[in-house]
Formats: structure tokens, C-alpha cells, sequence
């Protein structure tokens, strides 16, 4: 049925949720299950008071990437945990909805399971979920959670 499953992870309660129904998905049918996790780039008010903490002097880009990264490898080590057997981890940087939609074509998922709600920002809010926004523009089937 489904080989290649994608699951956008943010760590939030939408996307655990998702995480758990795609763990199933994939140990019923044997598919690949392929965790992604996006973080947006910082703005510059957002560089700007990073420049005036003296304690934690870092990027912005490079703490958002850490910190998707120590979301993505949970997320994988959960799913290994939980038996399924093909599992793997990618972070991008970005717009969430785009960058979704562009990972799933460029590695020819043929699913894609997300949350309802995620950790969005108020924007989203005004603007739409980016689990409606990958409804709209996903070229395969979606699960939203």
C-alpha cells in the first residue's frame, strides 16, 4: 500500500500524535518511515537580541539547528523503539508547509502523516495550519492526525 512514509515532527502533542499513527502505518505495511523536522530561520530582531545576550553569544540559524536536531533523533529513536525497522531523520531549514511539500517530492513519498496543530506562530493562526497548507498543495496522499 505505502512505501515511503514521511512524518513532519515539531514535538509538539500534534506531532507525537502523527508520529504514533505513522509508526503503525509503517510496522503494519513494512514501509520506509522518514522523520522531518523544520526549523524557521531567525529574523532580524531575533539576531539582534542575540547579539546583546553575552551568556549565550550564539547564531540563531545554528541554535534553531541544534535544537531540530535533538527533536529529529528523539523522534527517530522513539519510532526504532517502538519496531519500526527502516527509520531516518532530516532537518531543514525554512518555511514549513514549502519545505514539506518539497522533501516529500524530492525523495517520492507516497504519504504523508502530520498533526493537525503544531507549534505554529501566531501567523499561522491568521494564515492557516501548515497541516492545511500540505493538504492543499501535496501532490500525495496526507493523513493529518
Amino acid at each position: 500500500m505505502f512505501d515511503n512514509i514521511l512524518v513532519p515532527f515539531d514535538g509538539s502533542k500534534g506531532g507525537e500524535k502523527a508520529l504514533q499513527r505513522a509508526i503503525e502505518m509503517a510496522n503494519l505495511t513494512g514501509a520506509k518511515l522518514t522523520i522531518l523536522t523544520i526549523y524557521r530561520h531567525h529574523s532580524m530582531l531575533e539576531a539582534s537580541l542575540s547579539m546583546v545576550r553575552a551568556e549565550d553569544p550564539g547564531n540563531m540559524d545554528d541554535i534553531m539547528s541544534a535544537h531540530a536536531k535533538e527533536v529529529a533523533e528523539a523522534a527517530k529513536k522513539q519510532a526504532i523503539e517502538a519496531g519500526a525497522k527502516s527509520v531516518r531523520a532530516f532537518v531543514r531549514g525554512g518555511q514549513p508547509a514549502r519545505s514539506i511539500i518539497a522533501f516529500a517530492k524530492e525523495h517520492d513519498h507516497d504519504l504523508i502523516v502530520i498533526g493537525s496543530r503544531g507549534m505554529g506562530s501566531v501567523e499561522d493562526y491568521l494564515l492557516g495550519s501548515v497541516s492545511h497548507k500540505v493538504t492543499g498543495l501535496a501532490k500525495c496522499p496526507v493523513l493529518v492526525v
